[in-house]
């Protein structure tokens, strides 16, 4: 079914396990390794399309959870989908909502079923269940979808039910398959979009390899590394990269969900690494944050900018950079309250972290 394509194909590799291909979506061929700015409720925020794609992104990701609540999948669908919605024409990623089972746990419970989420405002319930989040992502018209998980946080109440929720993320994986077959029996593969399986597990090594191994044995496009970055030390995580790495299957891509610090980014290139997202570049951008040369990060909003004629980064070619926006102009944005600030920001960062994915290419 979903595997009846080749839909990766590796190019060549580099040092440790990191290596370079090129992934077949329905909306185009992207060359790997790449990053995948967020743009949640349809847009990157404070950015267009066009300037997204300048900064050198091949691929957004988007929601599901979100946009089902607002403005609803039937909309977006009626709109074109999320191409002509959001105006962005390369290929988009929707997450599950599984993230959302982690960071809205306060307003949720897991049942078998699937997780009924209750909103703070208006008291509003709404069930996602792995059919209805497949059912929400084919609506919403995005060329790579993900299966619906259970992620789990590393506190101590979140570490006694990390087996069940393997489990039934593994459950849930069968679910979505069956009614993504459902839904797109008939479609020729080179239109159906793909579809990924997410891997969980927390620090265990055992569960994460069982993970691993049952995500791989069932008939899904790519591989998905879940339930990382979300509050262990940088060690623990690099360890598990490790430890997974020559466990992948070659002939499918592996995604590592929720990344995008530059040291962090690079570990995980080389342990084989296909893609990555993060909200990191353009959140912190937003608050004045910025990398420059050496991963050093610059605050906009520093006192010492005031007189400072300079671009961000002498060695940058972003358009922030290149055009000639100084230290001092932005930093005057940020003080002032100009939401340019965060967009040129915005800019700088996300190319400066797709700099480190273009030089890996090669």
């Amino acid at each position: 079914m979903i595997m009846s394509k080749t839909v990766f194909k590796e190019l060549s590799r580099g040092k440790l396990a990191s290596r370079s291909g090129i992934l077949n979506t329905r909306a185009g061929k992207v060359v790997t390794p790449f990053f995948m700015p967020v743009a949640t409720k349809g847009a990157v925020k404070g950015l267009e399309p066009a300037q997204v794609a300048q900064t050198g992104a091949q691929v957004l990701l988007a929601n599901t959870y979100h946009l089902h609540l607002q403005p609803g999948e039937k909309v977006v669908k009626k709109l074109g989908g999320l191409h002509k919605f959001s105006g962005w024409k390369d290929p988009m990623l929707t997450d599950s909502g599984g993230f959302q089972v982690f960071s809205l746990a306060k307003v949720r419970k897991i049942t078998d079923e699937g997780v009924i989420f209750k909103e703070d405002r208006s008291g509003k319930e709404t069930l996602i269940t792995p059919e209805k989040s497949i059912q929400i992502q084919l609506d919403l018209g995005a060329d790579i979808i993900m299966a619906f998980d259970d992620l789990t946080g590393l506190d101590s109440h979140a570490r006694t039910r990390t087996k069940d929720a393997v489990q039934r993320t593994h459950r849930w994986l069968i679910r979505c398959i069956a009614e993504f077959d459902r839904l797109t029996k008939g479609t020729p593969a080179a239109k159906k979009p793909l579809l990924f399986g997410i891997v969980q597990g927390g620090l265990d090594k055992k569960l994460r390899q069982k993970s691993l191994e049952f995500v791989q044995s069932q008939p899904v496009d790519g591989v998905a590394i879940g339930g990382l970055a979300v509050g262990e030390s940088q060690k623990e995580m690099y360890e598990m990269l490790k430890f997974l790495a020559p466990m992948y299957d070659s002939s499918r891509v592996r995604y590592l969900m929720g990344v995008g610090e530059p040291t962090d980014v690079r570990f995980a290139i080389e342990q084989g690494i296909d893609m990555m997202d993060c909200v990191m570049p353009t959140r912190n951008a937003r608050h004045g944050s910025v990398w420059i040369t050496g991963d050093k990060k610059l605050n906009l909003g520093n006192s010492a900018l005031v007189g400072d004629p300079g671009p961000i980064d002498k060695k940058c070619n972003c358009h922030t950079c290149k055009t000639g926006y100084s230290r001092a102009f932005l930093r005057q944005m940020f003080k002032t309250d100009n939401p340019l600030g965060g967009s040129l920001a915005s800019i700088h960062n996300l190319r400066y972290i797709n700099c480190i994915f273009e030089r890996s290419r090669t």
